[in-house]
């Protein structure tokens, strides 16, 4: 038994695809296939069940996948371990971000980094929160920086910063010219959303339940959209689509011509930022590095938290 032939199941446990696994190990497909079927008579078990368009894996192999990625880890600690007597902060640290958070914080927080950290380069995964913790727990990526709330998966998590909702209206729309607007006048508007899988669409919802039900008859909802991405939302309400709610961090800090960003009245909704790791993940000097990098940035109208 190899670390090799552990990858290679972990691989294909993640993929359900034996051609896929094989090219996320630059490996040839044969030589995976070979390895894990020598695995398995070494073991006298099967670890998948191989059909004809899908690989699935038996009780007793998810078993087995779960102590190899946990003896994956473990190599890869005993390596890290080495590196910190020499530089803690020493080696790429693969760092994971969330689609409405990416945009506006990588193109600082990755300048700081290289400026204070350039020992430690960032290898970063734009992502969903699920698929994020997905890969944090299969070891793919270090750590991430998601929004709250995520399901709990005993990770260890420290608080980055609290930041405020805005409306985005057109700019001709009556709340264009007023200073604050409430959650409760939203419900009659058109509402833009982004699509399903992205948690800040969840968190909209919060602020706004009457959009969590789509029905064009219902009182105070005419219609909702759904957009692929904040700024492809933004580019809709300008147009004179309907409003939006964005994160503060995703205002540019130059005026739109043909779209404005209001307040909402107190109490003014918020998403708490974290930053998310493995438990045993080793490299504590390089989270505090990251964080500290985050801490330094400049994040208008965020609160930093400690």
């Amino acid at each position: 038994m190899t670390l090799t032939e552990l990858r290679y199941i972990v691989a294909v446990a993640r993929e359900r695809h034996f051609g896929r696994a094989a090219e996320a190990c630059f490996v040839s497909q044969p030589t995976l296939s070979v390895a894990i079927k020598k695995l398995e008579e070494e073991l006298d078990v099967k670890i998948f069940e191989r059909g004809a368009n899908e690989i699935t894996v038996t009780p007793l192999g998810a078993d087995i996948v779960q102590q190899a990625q946990s003896v994956i880890e473990q190599a890869s600690a005993i390596k890290e371990i080495a590196k910190r007597g020499k530089d803690p902060l020493a080696g790429a640290l693969r760092l994971g971000i969330i689609y409405t958070i990416g945009p506006y914080l990588l193109p600082e927080l990755v300048r700081h980094v290289i400026d204070d950290y350039p020992q430690m380069p960032l290898m970063l995964q734009e992502n969903f929160t699920v698929k994020l913790l997905d890969m944090l727990r299969t070891g793919e990526l270090d750590c991430a920086i998601i929004a709250e709330p995520f399901p709990d998966t005993g990770l260890a998590v420290a608080p980055l910063y609290d930041e405020p909702f805005k409306i985005a209206a057109p700019s001709h729309h009556p709340f264009a010219q007023r200073e604050s607007v409430s959650s409760e006048e939203l419900k009659n508007e058109t509402m833009l959303l982004l699509g399903a899988g992205h948690c800040f669409r969840d968190q909209v919802l919060e602020v706004c339940p009457e959009f969590a039900r789509f029905s064009s008859n219902a009182e105070g909802i005419r219609k909702s959209f759904e957009g692929s991405s904040l700024e492809t939302i933004k580019h809709m309400v300008a147009s004179g689509m309907g409003v939006t709610v964005v994160p503060a961090l995703s205002v540019p800090q130059q005026a739109q011509q043909h779209l404005r960003f209001i307040p909402f009245t107190a109490p003014v909704p918020t998403r708490r930022v974290v930053l998310a790791w493995r438990r045993t993940f080793t490299r504590y000097e390089a989270i505090a590095a990251l964080r500290n990098a985050v801490h330094a940035c400049r994040l208008p109208e965020v609160t930093f938290l400690s």
